[in-house]
This record gives structure tokens, sequence and C-alpha cells, in this order.
């Protein structure tokens, strides 16, 4: 089963590259949202409580952190530009129970994740999402 959510109106890679990273961060917030709770579907019993609990376990500031620190040495050169401008851009809230590098780190994350979605990089962005969920990052 495809966890990907479709996205029928795709940017260049110079259009989402103007993007404000911060913007990026948001559209990946809501892809990987939607890409766990599809995993969820798939994985739990389908009770509000048990899909609840497997998804806030998985999108988070922690557990996004986590996943960008297993990742980011296999991140191209966009990638990691993309990345280090989301975690450096100043934001204007912070996680409350992360701190505030696992929160910079989850946004540079979900920047990464809105990029590649916003710019069909389809391949992509399954093998991040699914590297994350499984824990088998190999290196570049």
């Amino acid at each position: 089963m495809n966890f990907l959510p479709q996205n029928n109106d795709i940017m260049t890679l110079k259009q989402a590259r103007e993007l404000n990273p911060l913007v990026l961060a948001y559209v990946g917030d809501g892809v990987h949202t939607l890409y766990i709770r599809l995993k969820a579907l798939n994985e739990t019993t389908g009770k509000a409580d048990k899909l609840h609990k497997y998804v806030t376990a998985r999108v988070n500031a922690g557990a996004q952190a986590e996943c960008m620190r297993k990742i980011e040495a296999m991140l191209n050169e966009d990638e990691q530009d993309i990345f280090r401008r989301a975690r450096n851009s100043h934001q204007h809230s912070m996680a409350k129970n992360a701190s505030v590098a696992d929160y910079k780190a989850a946004s540079g994350f979900e920047a990464v994740i809105g990029y590649l979605y916003l710019t069909g990089q389809n391949q992509r962005l399954g093998e991040i999402l699914g590297l994350c969920e499984t824990g088998n990052v190999a290196r570049q």
C-alpha cells in the first residue's frame, strides 16, 4: 500500500526553493502526518485511541529530529540546503515537549518533506519516510 498523498500541482525546483522554508515545513508536517495516519490504518486495529497513540508517537518534534539525525548524511545538496534554511529560520513558536535543537531539526525535516512533495519527488519522499519508519538508513 502506498501511503503518500497525491500531488497534482507539481512545482519546479526553483519555485519550491523560493518558498519560505517554514512554509515548506508547514506543508511537510501535513504530508508526514497524513503518511503516518494512512500507515496507522494499515497497521493497527483502526480504533481511534490506538490510531492517535500510533500517530502522536511518530509525528512530534522529538521523533522527527531523531529521524533527521538518521537520514542527514544521505541527503543530497538541495535537501541539505532546504534543511539548513528551515533549521536556521526564525521561528515564532516552540514545541512544548521538545528542546529547541529538536524543534529546529524537526522543522528542517518537515521542510525537506514539503520540498520533496511539492516538487513531485515521490520516490525520494517515499524512501526517506520509509527509512524513518524502519530505521534502516544506509550511508551514501
